[in-house]
């Protein structure tokens, strides 16, 4: 018996198990200032250049349907696993000027953009400071998409350049002293008009306008496709998001996030859709089912080792609040209050750990570090299968993702020092196991340990000179 229990203690030694971990305190601290673009325009930063990291959920339904008692479990639910930002909408999607929110409320008088209704913001105000107190910033859409380019959904139409403006300056000017906003234009819509295009551009003026320039603003696209498509030379548009969407497939729409990324002027880019835990696979479960952990793990990795600043998390119950007593959006599954459990969203905090384990502002996309039959530019897997890597510019160490068992080669060049040291990192549970040291040399030929189709893990590869820690854990 006792050689068994030191079995066990040397195995939590040598094996970094952090699945069962709760996040420990806030998951941002203010004191560190606002948000800025870092100096190589690649990531987000703090005004100290403390390096942000971007993990968002979609509850975009947030301020229309939940009451206090349930704001406050969802946010603490998701503080508690480690998620930094909630993007959410003030005008919201699901007939959000029609419908009062949980208050009794809405949002707009004669849902005239210009005359706000106050008990409605009320209630906006109370989230996002209870949002601040648990270290969360909100994402906020001033308005969902539909309102200004209905093209589906309920709508109405209510927005012009001039309008948009006054709202904008608004909700700018309500908020410009919360520390804890990102704006986000858009919402799930293409701008197919110079009217489109005037609106969002006189949103933003008015946010800049009222928040004195105090928050960064993004544009959140419709599915397919990024802000850049539309706004990639616009000064206001301080970082891309992607709508990658309900596929599982790379080459169909998450190698877009790199595409995105080479974009000149350079901006930092995101995935602010991709698919979801529990959706309908490209919207139809009858032929598709409906997603599961494995398929929203493998965006993350996509996303982050493809140049990514961040990461986008949602559940197909939660982006709605559902419940039993709400009419389901697309055959959700479960309603909201289960969903918040489901292990796709705890699996995501291990991606962020991971990455804030190594140095953060020096991390580039290269898949040339995989070699296949010596040939440095293929790469093994295709669709949900794609492997891709990520490394630090300066050679202390190198990533690489693998969604499916299968042997693969690396080139060990890709670190500068004499000797490498080589994890396999778990992004299920967190946990890292030390390969071994090599010597530098040549290329050396890898396969993940218990190798399945739904079992990925990431190869972590080091310069030995650094003594960096299991990846996972603090630097």
């Amino acid at each position: 018996m006792k050689r068994i229990l030191l079995l066990i203690v040397v195995f939590l030694l040598v094996s970094k198990i952090s699945n069962a971990q709760q996040w420990q305190g806030k998951s941002v601290d203010f004191k560190h200032g606002k948000l800025k673009v870092s100096e190589n325009k690649r990531f987000l930063v703090f005004e100290d250049n403390t390096p942000f990291f971007y993990l968002a959920d979609t509850g975009w339904e947030l301020f229309h349907r939940l009451n206090k008692t349930d704001t406050e479990k969802y946010l603490e639910n998701r503080r508690s696993k480690g998620f930094t930002v909630i993007q959410a909408v003030a005008l919201a999607e699901m007939d959000g000027l029609n419908i009062p929110n949980a208050e009794g409320e809405k949002p707009l008088i004669n849902n005239d953009p210009t005359k706000p209704n106050e008990k409605y913001f009320t209630h906006v105000d109370w989230v996002i400071k209870k949002a601040e107190e648990k270290g969360i910033f909100i994402g906020l859409l001033p308005t969902w998409g539909d309102k200004w380019n209905k093209k589906w959904g309920v709508g109405p139409e209510i927005f012009t350049p001039e309008n948009a403006k006054i709202y904008g300056k608004f909700i700018g000017s309500r908020y410009k002293n919360s520390p804890n906003i990102i704006w986000i234009l858009g919402g799930d819509r293409p701008v197919e008009t110079d009217l489109h295009r005037q609106i969002i551009t006189e949103m933003a003026k008015g946010l800049r306008e009222g928040d004195g320039g105090n928050h960064l603003i993004s544009f959140h696209p419709t599915g397919g496709s990024g802000s850049s498509q539309y706004f990639q030379n616009d000064s206001w548009l301080d970082f891309n998001m992607r709508q990658n969407g309900h596929s599982q497939s790379y080459t169909e729409r998450y190698h877009s996030t790199l595409d995105d990324y080479n974009l000149t002027p350079v901006k930092p880019v995101l995935d602010a859709e991709p698919i979801y835990e529990d959706h309908p696979i490209n919207f139809n479960s009858d032929q598709n089912g409906h997603s599961v952990a494995a398929d929203v793990r493998r965006p993350v990795y996509w996303d982050l080792f493809s140049g990514a600043c961040g990461h986008t998390y949602g559940h197909h119950s939660v982006w709605q609040m559902y419940s039993r007593e709400r009419e389901p959006i697309n055959r959700p599954l479960m309603p909201w209050t289960e969903a918040i459990d489901q292990p796709g969203a705890a699996q995501m905090i291990h991606g962020r750990l991971l990455m804030e384990s190594r140095p953060f502002l020096t991390r580039i996309p290269d898949s040339s570090i995989i070699v296949t039959s010596d040939v440095p530019t293929s790469v093994p897997g295709a669709g949900a299968y794609q492997f891709v890597a990520t490394r630090d510019q300066e050679g202390t160490y190198a990533m690489v993702y693998v969604p499916v068992g299968r042997k693969f080669s690396v080139r060990m060049d890709v670190i500068k020092g004499k000797e490498v040291n080589a994890w396999w990192y778990n992004p299920r549970n967190g946990s890292a196991k030390q390969i071994g040291k090599f010597a530098n040399l040549g290329n050396k030929e890898f396969i993940s340990p218990e190798p399945g189709e739904s079992t990925d893990w990431i190869l972590v590869l080091d310069d030995a000179a650094k003594k960096y820690g299991a990846p996972g854990t603090k630097k």
